[in-house]
């Protein structure tokens, strides 16, 4: 669980979700390096692409990002974990087939996310990206919980990702193939969304590798800064 202060109001947040739904391949050009890094034709989609990322993941602003000690015995030849920029989208109350016009009345508010991604497992596991996407922390959110009265259009939203003060992803909310309305309409189709459940709407190209003792920023336009540390297990 995750405590964040509700902007605008003399209240917090805590986020217990039943469920975090992740979009992947959600920016154009984040498709294009996708492809390098996989080895494989990947089509611009036609739906958006879903996967789960486990409660587990999320931790608060200046938490650490834990390497898990257990991926030296892999013995991998070039090991990578990739932070990766995304808006978030909180759902404020439950909600099942919504419409796109009305999708934005269900939203508490927006915020920072970091898909932290263990690409070596993503591609190692036959069940695709789950584990790799899953580990204990994965999941920074934060540093505020925006409400949409301050967020009008949330696809008008610069967002960058920094590792140790360098930009490696700058990029546009305007750039996402599946806009916000669409992706709580696709997936309350799907799956019922609760109060409290977490939507990560993909992020853009520009993703680099991390390591301990490296400091990653996530900043989107009108929500702030999500700062952590990245460290390795000690066990």
């Amino acid at each position: 669980m995750v405590t964040l202060p509700l902007k605008g109001l003399d209240k917090t947040v805590t986020l217990a979700p039943s469920k975090i739904i992740a979009v992947g391949l959600n920016y154009h050009a984040h498709i294009q390096e996708s492809k390098v890094f996989d080895l494989k034709k990947l089509d611009v989609p036609t739906e958006p692409v879903l996967f789960a990322k486990t409660p587990n993941v999320l931790i608060g602003p200046n938490e650490p990002i834990v390497i898990p000690s257990f991926l030296k015995e892999y013995h991998f030849d070039e090991p990578r974990i990739d932070p990766e920029a995304e808006l978030a989208i909180i759902i404020g109350k439950g909600c099942k087939n919504v419409t796109e016009s009305e999708a934005l009345n269900y939203v508490l508010g927006y915020t920072c996310f970091n898909d932290v991604s263990q690409r070596n497992i993503q591609k190692l596991d036959a069940s695709g990206w789950f584990r790799g996407k899953s580990f204990d922390t994965f999941g920074p959110i934060g540093p505020v919980i925006v409400p949409p009265s301050f967020i009008p259009d949330p696809q008008k939203l610069a967002i960058s990702c920094r590792i140790n003060g360098k930009t490696t992803q700058a990029a546009t909310t305007a750039d996402m193939i599946f806009s916000v309305r669409k992706l709580i309409s696709y997936i309350s189709k799907n799956f019922t969304l609760e109060a409290g459940d977490i939507i990560a709407t993909g992020t853009p190209s520009g993703v680099s590798p991390i390591k301990s003792g490296d400091e990653v920023e996530v900043e989107i336009e009108g929500i702030g800064i999500l700062r952590n540390p990245v460290i390795e297990e000690n066990r």
